[in-house]
């Protein structure tokens, strides 16, 4: 992976400046990397980056790994495709900018990690400031504007396992599958027949992909929205503050239970057969419990990568 950005870093320099001699090496590559890590480690993400290197307040990390004139040569020339053969790929793939380096690091972290019990799916917004097609706006993340991601992380650990850009309308995906549906199929399947569980919130969650899920022996624990087709009308009604409200049909458990005096929650699980009841005041059920702690995995992940 690095010796492509190598490649594609190299060739926009020589095209760029006309000079077929400049070059740069892959140690000289990852030292560029090291000195981002370095900047976001010291909370630089709004300090100016010349700053580093200044004589009187720079750090010596910086001063003594690569020259302030390289760095910004380095930043100006990196790639991470081929400029020649943009347009062609363009034309078939909207992310082509970064098609090849992004697979191969989801290539990597599938390959290179072996998940626990429970993974969780959302979704993950990129901050960016370039202009391409599917950028979008979500009032409801810091960030507002930038790429979003749908990606499964492991709940113990926070790591990423899979995941792939948002790019629109997928013309590839059955008229008769939803969206959610097909993001959980498509980010789950190198991690399912093995007995683990899948935590999503109520844009996912649906009984086919339960279904699904348990023909190929993975669970599913998540919020559903209460008039998602195939729910009983008895999920619409408020019930006894604190109350719980188990219904069952096969293998699929609905649980609702009213947090609050005008609103409930309602999760649908085929982990849980059986849905104990906590002894506190609140009287939790089993499945919100699980639910609460399985959830936040790719939340964690969201704050780890911004800092």
């Amino acid at each position: 992976m690095l010796q492509h950005i190598r490649e594609c870093t190299v060739a926009e320099a020589r095209r760029a400046t006309d000079d077929t001699a400049w070059d740069m090496s892959l140690a000289e590559l990852k030292a560029f990397i090291s000195l981002l890590y370095v900047r976001g480690a010291y909370c630089g993400k709004n300090i100016d980056i010349e700053s580093f290197w200044s004589e009187e307040w720079g750090n010596t990390f910086f001063i003594s790994t690569m020259s302030r004139n390289r760095f910004r040569e380095i930043m100006r020339f990196l790639r991470f495709d081929r400029k020649e053969t943009r347009r062609c790929r363009l034309t078939t793939d909207k992310f082509a900018l970064m098609a090849e380096v992004w697979q191969r690091f989801t290539q990597n972290c599938t390959a290179c990690y072996r998940p626990g019990p429970d993974i969780t799916v959302d979704d993950q917004l990129f901050p960016t400031k370039a202009r391409c097609r599917f950028t979008q706006y979500m009032p409801n993340k810091p960030d507002k504007f930038g790429i979003k991601y749908w990606l499964a992380a492991d709940v113990d650990t926070k790591y990423m396992l899979n995941g792939f850009p948002y790019l629109g309308k997928d013309d590839s995906r059955p008229a008769t599958q939803c969206l959610g549906e097909s993001v959980v199929l498509k980010l789950v399947e190198p991690f399912i027949g093995k007995g683990r569980n899948v935590t999503t919130d109520n844009f996912f969650t649906s009984i086919p992909l339960a279904n699904k899920l348990l023909h190929k022996k993975t669970s599913m624990a998540g919020t559903i929205n209460k008039n998602k087709r195939g729910l009983p009308p008895s999920v619409q009604g408020r019930g006894e503050l604190f109350s719980t409200k188990v219904l069952k049909s096969d293998k699929i458990t609905l649980t609702v239970y009213q947090c609050k005096p005008r609103r409930n929650v309602t999760i649908l699980s085929t982990q849980h057969q059986h849905v104990a009841i906590s002894t506190d005041n609140k009287r939790k059920p089993e499945t919100v419990t699980y639910y609460n702690r399985t959830k936040p995995g790719v939340d964690v992940l969201d704050q780890m990568a911004c800092q």
